[in-house]
């Protein structure tokens, strides 16, 4: 079967996560992803992430796999010369350096679209590509903040926390990637590609639910709140006769009325506290406190069983161990293994979502920096191999 942009070629210019994982989610799909890299050093998540075995860091591999890696140094006019020659025969240049930093290497959506008027410009910065903060550095982690969601992240007790993840970065790419996707789709009308310009701390408030309207109408502020949504009940972690945590959704009215059964409880449905949504969110606390009380004499696997075979929404909160070894997981392949030069068989999240027709896939992990040199400039741009090694003895690539 033909992946469904196997048509599509990207030249991504970016670095670390923001714009890389834009480009893994549309090399996931079968697009040709051109990454084009700094000389001698490479993208800096080359080095990313606490275990390198072999001195090689684990979040290259997913982040670059079904990529090319080709060397460029584009702070170079024979490098940024290279990139226009590129355009010419590309759809899509995706970057994500700051505001301005394409235009003052004359590779200006203005210029590359004269060029190539059917190319599609992907921008992921941290506050988009106007506005008086956009000049501003921004990482993931600030672009979070100011979105709203450092602030809702937590113990209500403490500072706001973060998710563990490099969340933002994460969002922008993911709209940055819809917002190409829509950008083809319009091409196929007009002809002509446009700019997709896709902010952290925008995508990072696209998430946030009805967080302003609460504000903007009923002056309500959420707050964090840890493991709850306030007013949203049951609908916690619970602790287990065996010192695991379990996680129960139980705060449909229906779904109540099962955990109920389940824990033997029928007077609980019928008790005006707890009979509604909306009563069960006003006493909250003491209906959490009910709950533990029984699921701490249940072992967490007795307790996932009942509750599963009861219809109620339960699990248990999973390590990187539990996924792997989860039957569910390794039913649906949710994790490969994909084979690396130097590090063997790497296990790593399949492509997300699953296409009946035209399915994504993971060809191979991150590739090692420049190995695509020769069949990048060489056979679509047909440089000689002696033009290529003048080239690379010069640092240009």
């Amino acid at each position: 079967m033909t992946a469904p942009l196997s048509d599509i070629r990207v030249l991504e210019t970016g670095t670390l996560l923001a714009g890389p994982f834009c480009g893994q989610l549309l090399g996931d799909f079968g697009a040709e992803v051109i990454k084009l890299e700094d000389p001698g050093k490479g993208d800096p998540m080359r080095q990313w992430g606490r275990e390198k075995p072999h001195g090689q860091s684990l979040w290259w591999p997913v982040v670059a796999r079904n990529k090319k890696s080709v060397t460029c140094n584009l702070r170079t006019e024979e490098g940024q010369a290279l990139v226009r020659r590129l355009v010419e025969q590309a759809d899509i240049l995706l970057e994500n350096f700051r505001p301005g930093t394409l235009e003052r290497w004359g590779l200006s959506y203005e210029e590359l679209s004269k060029i190539n008027p059917r190319l599609i410009l992907v921008r992921v910065t941290g506050y988009g590509q106007t506005g008086p903060y956009s000049p501003r550095a921004g990482f993931g982690s600030i672009g979070e903040a100011m979105g709203g969601l450092r602030y809702v992240t937590g113990e209500a007790d403490r500072a706001p926390s973060r998710s563990g993840i490099s969340i933002g970065d994460s969002l922008a790419a993911t709209y940055a990637a819809f917002g190409t996707l829509a950008a083809l789709h319009a091409r196929e009308r007009t002809g002509r590609g446009q700019v997709v310009d896709s902010a952290i701390y925008e995508a990072v408030l696209a998430m946030m639910e009805s967080l302003i309207p609460e504000w903007g109408i009923a002056g309500y502020r959420r707050e964090r709140t840890g493991p709850i949504l306030p007013n949203v009940a049951p609908s916690n972690v619970y602790p287990s006769a065996d010192g695991s945590d379990v996680l129960i959704a139980a705060n449909q009215d229906t779904v109540f009325r099962r955990l109920a059964d389940v824990m033997e409880r029928p007077d609980l449905p019928a008790d005006p506290r707890y009979a509604t949504h909306g009563a069960r969110g006003e006493h909250q606390a003491e209906l959490d406190d009910i709950i533990a009380a029984w699921t701490r004499t249940v072992p967490s696997s007795k307790l996932l069983s009942l509750l599963h075979d009861a219809g109620v929404p339960a699990g248990g909160i999973y390590t990187a161990e539990d996924i792997i070894a989860d039957p569910h997981v390794q039913a649906r392949e949710a994790v490969i293994t994909v084979d690396h030069p130097e590090l063997g068989p790497v296990p790593m999240q399949n492509v997300a979502p699953r296409l009946s027709g035209t399915p994504g896939e993971v060809k191979w992990a991150g590739p090692a920096l420049g190995s695509h040199n020769e069949e990048v400039y060489q056979g679509l741009l047909g440089l000689s191999p002696a033009e290529l090694a003048d080239l690379e003895s010069r640092g240009i690539i």
